[in-house]
């Protein structure tokens, strides 16, 4: 079965020559071209495209405010941003409002079609230029949350914490670790006040949250 796909775009030139390159895909469809950010919202309502390729700049509506209306009609919808913006600001923006792909417009058409295939998939599909600001914003806030103390858990306290998810006793803890049982109960307190968290059930979801275990071995 084709892909089913919504061209937002506003540059006529533009919308016959990719036109012309899906012509040549067997696989997809192109089921219209919208050229303002407010027919792509009403087009993506009406024919429920399996992906919406949203250009950022448009009239009426910009890219970013016509994905946040699609998603949020249809949280399910797979946008992909095609744009020559390359700004950390505008990249962010169309992804928190709810696109899974972001490809710059200077790519080659096989990019597109690449990115394509992912997000109808249920992938996320990013340029590799873009992938390394995304990467690069998502290093820095997790710096900044480390750096700012509070709730951040030491080394020994991230083992502890996960050694009790996985239903360890503060005994059993204190002999893998090497450690003294009431060593171990003070860092389980430690770690209840950083985080907040006062019961084990919701230490063990939080540690399965945050990737320390999964619990599935």
């Amino acid at each position: 079965m084709a892909t089913k796909v919504l061209f937002v775009d506003d540059h006529e030139i533009f919308h016959d020559c990719v036109k012309a390159l899906f012509d040549q895909q067997q696989d997809m469809e192109i089921l219209a071209v919208a050229a303002d950010g407010r027919a792509a919202v009403r087009m993506a309502k009406e024919l429920s495209p399996d992906v919406v390729v949203m250009d950022i700049s448009m009239p009426l509506l910009n890219g970013i405010d016509a994905t946040r209306h699609i998603v949020s009609e249809n949280p399910d919808a797979k946008v992909i941003a095609l744009s020559m913006h390359s700004e950390r600001k505008v990249i962010l923006e169309i992804l928190q409002a709810g696109a899974k792909g972001y490809v710059l417009k200077g790519s080659a058409f096989s990019e597109l079609i690449m990115a394509i295939h992912s997000v109808a998939a249920g992938k996320i599909y990013l340029s590799p230029s873009i992938a390394s600001v995304v990467l690069d914003d998502y290093l820095a806030l997790t710096e900044r949350r480390r750096s700012s103390g509070g709730n951040s858990l030491s080394s020994r306290e991230r083992e502890v914490l996960q050694l009790l998810a996985e239903g360890k006793s503060a005994r059993q803890v204190a002999e893998i670790l090497n450690l003294s049982v009431k060593t171990v109960e003070t860092h389980r307190s430690q770690i209840m006040n950083k985080l907040d968290i006062h019961s084990l059930p919701e230490l063990t979801k939080y540690a399965i949250r945050e990737g320390l275990t999964s619990l599935s071995f």
